[in-house]
């Protein structure tokens, strides 16, 4: 992962030659509401909140693919995944994640997890992160950043519904590695088994 900000700036520019044209995907049949819609591309849409400025290079649609592996499952097993990260010009950022697991030849097997959530950046420099998952799991991470472009949490509370697998924490780490690409890593305590790691993957800037 780079710590160079002008780096970071300048890798930016040059994969925005690809996708700036390129936002969250709208159905024309709707109407616009009357409020600031979501936009995860920094060229359209209301202007990022001063309270986001560090979490800035999250912000876009994020596609490619990763591996889960975990001692409780015949792994590792490949999957995909698709991360957009927007904002509506308030001091947070909306979080939606959807994955689908993939055979060895790249075709989709069958959708798999979803994810949905908000960062919220606080003014000593930490960061909240709610997440509520499909498989009926809440989270709430704690973090910081650990430099201009990656970004460290970990939960501090896990709430299960009755039908929910047994998760007790969770740590993450998202950065920018060299060639521009959003690379995360996610740790897991489940099932009796102690915090270990559980997910990786590595995502290109689809639009934004």
């Amino acid at each position: 992962m780079t710590d160079s900000g002008n780096e970071a700036i300048e890798a930016a520019a040059r994969r925005a030659e690809q996708t700036q044209d390129r936002n969250i995907r709208q159905s024309p049949d709707l109407p616009e509401l009357p409020i600031a819609g979501d936009t995860a591309n920094l060229r359209e849409g209301a202007s990022l909140n001063d309270a986001c400025l560090a979490l800035l290079p999250l912000v876009g649609v994020w596609r490619g693919e990763g591996q889960v592996d975990y001692p409780t499952i015949d792994g590792p097993v490949r999957y995909a995944q698709q991360l957009t990260i927007a904002h509506d010009g308030r001091p947070f950022l909306f979080h939606e994640a959807r994955s689908w697991l993939l055979d060895e030849n790249g075709e989709v097997i069958r959708q798999a997890a979803r994810e949905v959530g908000w960062w919220r950046p606080q003014q000593d420099d930490t960061i909240e992160l709610l997440l509520a998952h499909n498989t009926g799991i809440l989270e709430v991470f704690y973090g910081e950043p650990r430099t201009q472009t990656s970004w460290e949490l970990s939960t501090d509370a896990v709430v299960r519904s009755t039908s929910a697998k047994d998760v007790t924490g969770a740590k993450r780490l998202y950065g920018i590695i060299s060639d521009g690409d959003l690379g995360y890593v996610e740790e897991r305590a489940m099932v009796g088994q102690p915090l270990q790691p559980h997910t990786s993957a590595q995502l290109k800037r689809i639009a934004g």
